[in-house]
């Protein structure tokens, strides 16, 4: 009874040794989504079809008049100052990519077997195939550019500046004539410093730009007053569109009062897309007997599955792309999408054990990028 006891603890303490050392590399390994198909085992991957991002940049631009603003002209001889709060946009920027989303119809499944490399895949977040037999590299975040925007000039509150005769003046006339007077009188001290006039003269030139930089700011501070405020936003805007041909299909629209708006809304200007393909549909290959030659991939499509051997991508086709605004062109351009052009295959031979076939693959549009066989 004790040797059946001891021999049962030993087997034990060998299975979980074997266990844990079995998660330890399992953990360590970079392990490629795989599916059962049937009894066989091997990778299921995705290929990908393009889509077209619009990406808009505008900017917001609100002017809020100043408590003087009606006295510009009288006091300042500021002309053109409006007198109605008002919001204007512009737009400043729209820029066009393609992007790579899964098809949904093209899903296909490599069988992984004693004498082929094929499965050896890697594949994005989406399961769209970037490469065979290379390092896996992860999915590669685009680098975000920092655009160092430059920041509008915080100024102080005017009000502070105001002295008690002008808080006392019994007219709105007669504090914007006093408040005229002290922006002036900054004005004569700015030059007195300059010229070395003023009575208490800094002792270097740092200390003489930090008091030119204090009167400047009061200045403006006290000039909107006269001249209001105008207060700047840059806003974005995105949206998707699935390639076809069209002509001047209106994206969005655009309205100097009001921004973006929708397609349908007529307030604003439109921004029309034209898409031309320039790729006549391929004809299906032909045996040398006549027949239409069968695909050498195993496709998954409406729940039917295909066992066949062998590797799909895609051979984008080219478009013309032009975007208007205005009845101007924005954009025009050659462009690459998946729906224009067509499919071929690798064939299963190249992943045999006696080489070693490098492959990659462009995952925004499923094409061919580089293949090396050692």
């Amino acid at each position: 009874m004790k040797r059946t006891i001891y021999k049962v603890i030993v087997a034990l303490i060998y299975f979980n040794f074997q266990f844990s050392a079995f998660n330890m590399v399992y953990s360590q390994t970079e392990v490629t989504p795989g599916v059962t198909f049937g009894k066989k085992f091997g990778v299921t991957y995705i290929l990908p079809q393009t889509e077209i991002a619009i990406e808009a940049k505008a900017t917001r631009q609100h002017y809020e008049p100043g408590q003087f603003s009606q006295y510009a002209e009288r006091y300042l001889r500021l002309s053109g100052v409006k007198l109605e709060a008002e919001t204007t946009w512009t737009l400043d920027e729209v820029k066009l990519n393609i992007v790579g989303v899964p098809d949904p119809t093209n899903i296909y499944f490599v069988e992984m077997k004693d004498r082929t490399t094929a499965p050896l895949m890697e594949l994005t977040a989406d399961g769209i195939v970037r490469s065979i037999n290379l390092p896996f590299v992860g999915d590669q975040k685009a680098a975000q550019q920092q655009v160092k925007q430059q920041e509008e000039e915080i100024l102080p509150d005017p009000r502070s500046f105001l002295t008690e005769e002008i808080l006392v003046a019994n007219s709105t006339a007669k504090m914007a004539e006093l408040v005229a007077r002290e922006i002036y009188s900054i004005r004569e001290s700015k030059n007195a410093l300059l010229r070395g006039e003023a009575d208490n003269l800094p002792k270097d030139g740092a200390q003489l730009q930090i008091m030119l930089d204090n009167l400047n700011k009061q200045e403006k501070a006290m000039i909107q007053m006269f001249e209001g405020k105008v207060e700047n936003e840059t806003i974005h805007f995105s949206t998707k569109v699935t390639p076809e041909n069209m002509n001047n299909k209106v994206v969005f629209r655009f309205s100097k009062k009001l921004g973006f708006v929708d397609a349908d809304d007529l307030s604003g200007e439109p921004v029309e897309l034209s898409i031309v393909n320039k790729n006549l549909i391929p004809e299906p290959p032909v045996e040398a007997d006549g027949k239409t030659r069968k695909s050498i991939v195993s496709i998954l499509n409406n729940g039917s599955k295909t066992a066949i051997e062998g590797v799909a991508y895609n051979v984008p086709g080219k478009a013309d792309v032009k975007l208007t605004f205005n009845h101007k062109d924005i954009i025009n351009s050659e462009m690459s999408f998946t729906q224009f052009g067509s499919r071929e295959y690798l064939s299963a031979q190249l992943f045999n054990r006696n080489t070693v076939t490098k492959v990659q693959f462009d995952t925004v549009t499923g094409a061919l990028l580089k293949i090396e066989r050692q």
